[in-house]
């Protein structure tokens, strides 16, 4: 009897918790729905908390669903620091700009839109760098960098480096791309980065409000979103928030990219090279924080990681997407519904 009582009051939850999440943005689950789930996912818990122990929380999106969390503190709405997976973020912005005009293209010059800048360095070819090049890392400047571990510095700064080469020659994973990429869409917007991005992303996504203060920090599920958005062209419960063109180009490659993750780039995604009609893309953070998109069973999983130097040497994140996880998910998508 006392089994029973408590069997209900598991599945009683976890229907609570099926409808919350729908709320925000996922497709409500039937209770057969979160009896396949649990049996496909069972065990993962488990084999991260004992042996994947730089993994520190897990969502795994389904087909629209939310099917498994996985959080060590056990706080789901946690913000966590994401780390250049705040690159992915940031170029959903430009794009939304774009559709709104306040950015004219992805080849309009950066020095159009911020011409203070113009004088801050002597290269000539300066003046050629647009925004895609800052998109697709392929600017030009002086960066030494193959670990993805060099500080942003500020804008200006970075803008006044030296060219390395000419822009759109070579890729070079650069950091500083960020400040000047914020520098433009609020130059753009005509307001702070967080207001933009509050308004046009964090309001219509359902996101918790993120942090800025050190890098970006979200919630591990509200990573699974942003994953979530670019599997659907932009679109998010009917409505185009990116543009569809940006957004299924951002998700191709646009040069053959380099280190730290060595796959090819497209605007601020890594892109897994395979012969799939849609390449796997993905959000690639220091030290394991991932946003993984793999169009075939649309499966999206954002994971975050212990930032440390172990942490990025043991890949405990790369660990368990390539094994247990992705094996869970192969199951659950086979058993139908």
């Amino acid at each position: 009897m006392k089994r029973s009582i408590f069997c209900a009051v598991a599945v009683w939850m976890l229907l609570v918790s099926a409808t919350l999440r729908a709320e925000i943005g996922w497709r409500a689950s039937s209770p057969d729905e979160l009896a396949r789930d649990a049996a496909a996912f069972n065990g993962i818990d488990q084999a991260i908390t004992e042996s994947l122990t730089d993994v520190q929380s897990l969502a795994v999106v389904l087909k629209g669903r939310l099917v498994h969390e996985y959080y060590r503190d056990g706080a789901p709405d946690k913000l966590r620091d994401v780390q250049s997976v705040a690159k992915s973020a940031l170029t959903s912005l430009v794009g939304i700009a774009i559709a709104q005009g306040r950015i004219a293209s992805l080849d309009q010059p950066v020095v159009a839109l911020v011409p203070e800048w113009a004088p801050l360095n002597s290269d000539a070819r300066v003046a050629a760098v647009t925004v895609r090049h800052l998109l697709t890392m392929t600017a030009g400047f002086e960066v030494d960098d193959p670990t993805g571990t060099g500080a942003a510095g500020r804008a200006a700064e970075a803008w006044a480096r030296p060219l390395r080469s000419a822009p759109g020659e070579k890729f070079a994973y650069d950091n500083a791309i960020i400040p000047m990429v914020i520098a433009v869409l609020e130059r753009a917007a005509g307001m702070p980065l967080a207001d933009y991005a509050r308004k046009e992303l964090v309001a219509p996504l359902g996101l918790l409000e993120p942090s800025y203060q050190r890098g970006l920090q979200l919630r591990t599920v509200d990573m699974a979103k942003l994953g979530q958005l670019y599997l659907q062209n932009g679109v998010w419960e009917g409505r185009q928030l990116v543009p569809q063109s940006y957004a299924i180009s951002a998700t191709q490659p646009q040069n053959n990219g380099g280190p730290p993750v060595s796959m090819p780039y497209g605007y601020m995604w890594w892109i897994v090279p395979s012969n799939a009609p849609r390449q796997t893309f993905m959000a690639s953070g220091y030290a394991g924080q991932l946003i993984w998109v793999y169009p075939p069973l649309e499966l999206v999983v954002a994971i975050t990681s212990t930032v440390s130097q172990e942490s990025q040497r043991r890949g405990h994140a790369i660990q368990l997407l390539r094994g247990k996880l992705f094996n869970a998910a192969q199951q659950r998508a086979a058993s139908a519904p």
